[in-house]
């Protein structure tokens, strides 16, 4: 049987948290085929609960800064992706977070395919509300969490370690 080039494999593990970004403009198809992306995670019943708010106006990256102790990194991001559950589409909250996730990591693996830098940005849930005003989200829109994204500042992090199976598997018959 031929190898087969591990396309997939090789961008999970070049995957990083990039939280600096350049000014360099990323176009509309491309933030685009990254939200695409998101859209094949698996969801249960095949609901997609997840909706989208894009921010690149530099006024409103301002004001979501504000929201975290991670500003830094959304004004220097190009774009920030707002991720939301929308209440009405769930069916099972527990799946439907873990399809969200699975979105999420979608997105991030096509920013690292794209040769752009992202970071999955959590912290900024303390201000989930604010964030709804911001992007005048409608009330069944539950915010989940953000991705900054844009085109890396300077060489990626060294991958940090990770811990062995033999840590991680605690069954197997």
């Amino acid at each position: 049987m031929p190898r087969r080039e591990r396309v997939v494999e090789k961008t999970i593990k070049q995957r990083r948290s990039i939280r600096a970004f350049t000014a360099q403009r990323i176009d509309d198809q491309t933030i685009d085929r990254i939200i695409e992306a998101g859209g094949w995670a698996p969801s249960g019943l095949n609901n997609q609960p997840w909706r989208f708010a894009v921010i690149i106006d530099a006024g409103i990256k301002d004001r979501l800064s504000t929201l975290t102790r991670y500003g830094a990194i959304i004004k220097s991001a190009y774009a920030v992706i707002a991720v939301f559950l929308d209440t009405k589409a769930s069916y099972d909250r527990t799946k439907d977070l873990q399809a969200i996730g699975a979105c999420m990591e979608n997105m991030l693996l096509e920013i690292t395919e794209l040769g752009l830098g992202g970071v999955w940005l959590g912290e900024i849930l303390k201000s989930a509300s604010g964030v709804k005003e911001l992007t005048g989200a409608p009330e069944e829109f539950e915010f989940m969490a953000a991705i900054a994204l844009g085109h890396p500042d300077g060489a990626p992090p060294k991958a940090p370690g990770r811990k062995p199976l033999t840590e991680l598997v605690f069954f197997r018959k």
